[in-house]
């Protein structure tokens, strides 16, 4: 690697996202993609999800994370316009698209890019961010974190587990430490339902029998040098600690599985607005932010609970990011905007977010949306018009939903587009 480089398009992770992306890119004509990853390994976190339930909506067959990763993997080591550069940090990204990063081998290095496309993805949120009273002794990890320690390192972080979270990494943790004969004594939820999947719940909990505690959190840690056991609490509908309802729980480690983070400091560093929603940068459908030639997909967009839609995703950012260098080139970049007007879309009732942020009137789009609270008997509506009806929705399952040339004639007969926001909802159904 010379100390400046020149690029097409440059994606940033080797996670899933950063491959489908790469991959997209050359197929869209980007004659050369550079993929900057600061892991050892391309993959990301499906290298260390050894369990099944991935590729079911892509390759219609059920996968290890492992093996999605390798129906990737080995296209982008095949070509040789994608040059891939390992345990390469970045540091910095303008909003021209100057990338600074450094490598063990080559030091500080600068690469300048066409277009580039944001696939950092997400990280995990740790105790300081939820502020548990009590000591800090050992024994108190992410779900995450302890998933790498078993599924990778060969090293078991406890024997006696209590999970705080029902996200979907602590609950295939739960299943992973009862098979490894550990004792999960229980999982706890703050919220009235369970924040992971629904087949989850299923195939880790109850088939293991392993108690699951809604509206109830851990309100103390106790042990000195390590874990000796937790007080758990139920919750109000405000999420605070009703007197009374305390109970301890003997453990010796506690597994935080609290939420996703996307990771967008370097978003930030660029410029790239934010939405406070998702965490993650506004993009339109072509999942390009509001800079220009920078694109974003992912778990640093919004977080997933499919890998198969992550790769969707990313696919439309990198053959976008491609035609992006490819009019830069031509000299033809302008805005980096082609044709239409966009309109904001907006979530409404029992919308917790809906994605993409901005749209090109009249152009048919997936939408990606998460409700605030379960339900039943869900029409879901844009500006009024009906898009889909759903038995049931829960915050847990991203809803998928697309925008058809019928649903834009309904809008533009009712006056309701061009010219003004949408507003997506989640109704129930009369």
């Amino acid at each position: 690697m010379r100390s400046i480089r020149y690029t097409d398009v440059a994606v940033i992770g080797g996670g899933p996202a950063g491959l489908a992306a790469a991959l997209a890119a050359r197929r869209a004509g980007a004659e050369h993609v550079t993929i900057l990853e600061r892991n050892h390994e391309l993959g990301g976190i499906l290298q260390q999800c050894i369990h099944n339930g991935f590729g079911l909506h892509r390759f219609k067959e059920e996968l290890t994370g492992p093996e999605y990763a390798y129906r990737f993997i080995p296209q982008v080591e095949a070509d040789p316009n994608i040059h891939v550069y390992l345990n390469t940090m970045v540091l910095s990204l303008t909003p021209t698209k100057e990338i600074t990063a450094i490598h063990p081998d080559h030091g500080l290095v600068k690469l300048k890019a066409k277009a580039v496309v944001l696939a950092m993805g997400c990280r995990e949120r740790t105790r300081g961010a939820l502020t548990i009273p009590g000591t800090r002794p050992a024994g108190i990890y992410t779900a995450g974190t302890a998933q790498r320690f078993v599924n990778m390192e060969g090293y078991m972080p406890g024997k006696r587990v209590v999970i705080l979270g029902s996200g979907d990494i602590g609950l295939i943790m739960a299943r992973r430490f009862t098979l490894e004969g550990a004792k999960v004594e229980a999982v706890v939820e703050i919220m009235p339902y369970p924040a992971g999947l629904a087949r989850n719940i299923a195939q880790c909990l109850e088939d293991f029998n392993i108690p699951l505690y809604l509206s109830s959190t851990v309100t103390m840690i106790h042990g000195k040098d390590r874990v000796e056991g937790v007080t758990v609490s139920q919750v109000d509908d405000n999420w605070c600690p009703i007197a009374g309802t305390e109970r301890y729980i003997p453990c010796d480690t506690l597994l935080l599985s609290v939420g996703l983070i996307p990771e967008n400091e370097l978003s930030q560093t660029a410029g790239v607005p934010l939405d406070p929603r998702t965490g993650g940068p506004v993009v339109d459908e072509k999942r390009e932010t509001l800079v220009s030639g920078i694109f974003a997909c992912g778990n640093v967009l919004h977080v997933h609970d499919l890998v198969d839609y992550v790769s969707e995703e990313a696919e439309i950012a990198g053959e976008e990011a491609a035609r992006h260098a490819l009019r830069e080139t031509a000299d033809e970049a302008g805005s980096g905007r082609d044709g239409g007007q966009q309109l904001a879309l907006k979530p409404g009732s029992n919308l917790r977010y809906v994605l993409p942020q901005r749209i090109t009137a009249g152009a048919e789009v997936d939408l990606y949306m998460r409700v605030s609270h379960p339900m039943d008997a869900v029409t879901l509506t844009l500006s009024g018009v009906t898009l889909a009806k759903k038995r049931q929705v829960r915050p847990s399952e991203m809803l998928k939903i697309r925008l058809k040339a019928q649903h834009w004639e309904s809008l533009f007969q009712a006056g309701k587009a061009p010219g003004q926001e949408l507003l997506v909802a989640a109704e129930p159904s009369a």
